[in-house]
């Protein structure tokens, strides 16, 4: 395999000077694993630093995201409005899919190399197809928008979420889809971190948190599955026959 072919950007000096790097800590919400990527051949020559150490929690202002407290509560108030757009045309009746970035489709060291998860192509391009996808990353735009725009080749992604649009709970940031403006029953979230997703775990369908294994076919093992997944009208029946069967 060519591995260039799977290294998709380049972090200019004034983005790694700045953009946050989802692996440190794995402030993404993903648990506070300390696993770290091991150096192999070709692609620990490759990658070099994203950034430099940032601090947590981010202060309090306009564009953090909710944090809970320990009991449960809101510090601050649930805004009213939707954090997705109203449904096109085109995706009324489909199933909302929220998909994960760091260590799901890519993964990003301290790096400027970003690298693509075997297939990912293939499974951006037909889940496009199928579903109302939505790109939802605790990492900070000014990375992950530029990532996105090299990886979605095809628009698969129809509104894209970031750190700010997290709810920020026990030192994770947790995406909570019942903030997304889409009826609960039809709406997945792909995720290698059950920290992520700990508010509505029934909605989920795990991954593997993927490194620089270039053999790995996780993604594309999982198309069959949603094809067959997007022709239902409640999804819970489908994810727990499939949380079962694992």
């Amino acid at each position: 395999m060519d591995h260039s072919s799977s290294i998709i950007t380049q972090v200019t000096r004034d983005e790694e000077e700045n953009a946050t790097c989802p692996a440190r800590g794995r402030r993404e919400g993903k648990g506070g694993s300390s696993k770290k990527p091991r150096s192999r051949g070709i692609f620990h020559s490759l990658f070099c630093c994203l950034c430099h150490k940032e601090t947590e929690p981010p202060p309090v202002n306009n564009n953090a995201p909710l944090l809970v407290e320990e009991n449960g509560t809101l510090s601050k108030q649930v805004p009213a409005k939707p954090l997705l757009p109203q449904i096109k045309s085109k995706d009324a009746g489909k199933i909302c899919v929220v998909i994960d970035l760091d260590e799901t489709l890519v993964h990003s060291s301290f790096k400027v190399y970003v690298l693509k998860r075997p297939h990912v192509d293939e499974f951006l391009k037909r889940m496009g197809e199928l579903f109302e996808c939505v790109l939802f990353t605790a990492s900070l735009s000014k990375y992950a928008d530029p990532v996105s725009d090299l990886l979605d080749k095809w628009g698969a992604f129809r509104s894209r979420l970031f750190r700010e649009s997290c709810v920020f709970h026990r030192g994770n940031y947790v995406k909570d889809l019942s903030r997304l403006g889409r009826d609960l029953n039809k709406v997945i979230i792909i995720d290698n971190s059950p920290a992520s997703y700990v508010f509505h775990p029934d909605n989920a369908v795990p991954v593997a948190s993927w490194f620089d294994d270039m053999a790995d076919t996780e993604l594309l093992d999982l198309i069959p599955f949603f094809e067959r997944l997007s022709k239902v009208d409640d999804i819970y029946d489908i994810l727990k026959q499939q949380r079962t069967a694992s």
